[in-house]
C-alpha cells in the first residue's frame, strides 16, 4: 500500500503547503521513520519536496503553500476515486486512505470525489464461495448516472423474460465474479438489479439523493446475506476423510462446516443447499467417499440418483 500512502502524502501537501513528519505520521497513521522515508522517497523520484529546518519548518512543496491541487481538475479527481474506490470493499486500508485523501481536496471536489470512490463495489467471490475484464458500456453509463447522482430509466428483463420499464435512482454497482448489479432506489424501496438483464437505460436529468448514512458495501452484505440464506436452506451432517475436506470446501464455498472429529477418524461436516435434491447431486459424483448422517431426505435422495445411474448404465 505504499504508493496509495504515497499520493495520500503529496495531496496533503499541496493542501497545507507546508508539513512535519510528524503530522504526517499522525495523519496516515504510520510511524515518524515511514513518514520521513515516504517524504525522503518522494524527493528522490523527482517530486519537488524540500524539507526546511528551524523552527516553524517541516516539508514543503517547491513553490510555497498551496491550497488547491494544482493541475488535477475535477474530472482526473472523479477518475482517481473510481480507480480506487472498488478496492475498498476488499481492503480497510484502501478505504482509509481514500478518506485521507478526500481531506485533502478542495471542497469544491469533495461531493463528486466521495460519490465516485463509493460508486462501485468489486466483491470477489463466487456466490456459495468462501471467500476482470473489460467493465460493459452500460456499467460505466450507469457509473456515470451514480456519480452524477441522475436517475435512470430502465427496461429490465427478468429471470422468465417478462420485460418491466422502471425509474430508478443508481445508489451503487457491484462486480460479484464478473457479473455486475445495479444495487437502486426505487418507489418500492431497494432493489438489485442484473445489469445483464438491462435491455435499455436511460439517463435522465432529474437529480436524486442517495438517503442518509447509505453504505454501499453494508448494502450488498445485506443482498449477499439474504440471497447465502436461500442457498442454504437445507443442511446435512455427512463424513469424510480429512483428506478430501479440501474438495468438499471447494464444492460447497462458504456453505461447508467442519463439526468436529468422528469416531472412525473421518471428519463430521455440514454442508448446505436450497433443497435436499442439490445437495445429493453435488455429492452423488462422490460415491463411497463420503456418507451422507442426516437428513434423511438427502439420503433418500442420492438412493434414487444411484438407482437412476444403474438403470441407464448397466450393461
Amino acid at each position: 500500500m505504499r504508493a496509495d500512502r504515497l499520493v495520500a502524502v503529496l495531496l496533503l501537501m499541496q493542501a497545507r503547503g507546508r508539513v512535519t513528519a510528524a503530522e504526517l505520521a499522525e495523519e496516515l497513521e504510520v510511524s515518524l521513520a515511514t513518514a520521513r522515508r515516504d517524504l525522503e522517497a518522494l524527493s528522490t523520484a523527482g517530486v519537488p519536496v524540500y524539507p526546511q529546518p528551524g523552527r516553524g519548518g517541516g516539508w514543503s512543496l517547491l513553490g510555497g503553500a498551496r491550497t488547491d491541487l494544482s493541475g488535477l481538475t475535477a474530472n482526473e479527481a472523479q477518475a482517481l476515486f473510481l480507480l480506487a474506490g472498488p478496492a475498498a470493499a476488499v481492503a480497510p486500508e484502501v478505504r482509509s486512505a481514500l478518506r485521507k485523501l478526500v481531506r485533502a481536496l478542495p471542497q469544491t471536489f469533495r461531493a463528486d470525489a466521495e460519490a465516485a470512490a463509493d460508486a462501485v463495489v468489486i466483491d470477489p467471490a463466487r456466490w456459495g464461495a468462501r471467500d476482470d475484464g473489460e467493465r460493459p458500456d452500460l456499467v460505466r453509463i450507469l457509473q456515470d448516472a451514480t456519480v452524477r447522482r441522475r436517475k435512470v430509466g430502465l427496461v429490465y428483463e427478468d429471470r422468465t423474460r417478462e420485460r418491466t420499464h422502471r425509474l430508478v435512482d443508481p445508489w451503487g454497482l457491484v462486480d460479484k465474479d464478473e457479473v455486475w448489479y445495479l444495487v437502486a432506489g426505487t418507489e418500492r424501496g431497494q432493489r438489485t438489479f442484473r445489469v445483464d438483464r438491462i435491455v435499455e437505460a436511460e439517463v435522465t436529468e432529474l437529480a436524486f439523493e442517495r438517503p442518509a448514512g447509505f453504505e454501499l458495501s453494508e448494502a450488498w452484505g445485506q443482498v449477499v446475506a439474504e440471497v447465502e440464506r436461500h442457498r442454504s436452506l437445507l443442511s446435512a451432517t455427512v463424513l469424510v476423510a480429512e483428506r478430501f475436506l479440501p474438495v468438499l470446501r471447494d464444492h460447497f464455498g462458504r456453505h461447508c462446516e467442519v463439526k468436529g472429529a468422528a469416531a472412525d477418524g473421518r471428519v463430521k461436516a455440514r454442508v448446505a443447499a436450497p433443497n435436499a435434491l442439490m445437495i445429493a447431486q453435488q455429492l452423488a459424483g462422490w460415491g463411497a467417499l463420503v456418507e451422507v448422517v442426516e437428513p434423511a431426505s438427502v439420503r433418500a435422495e442420492l438412493v434414487r440418483i444411484g438407482a437412476e445411474l444403474v438403470a441407464r448404465n448397466s450393461p
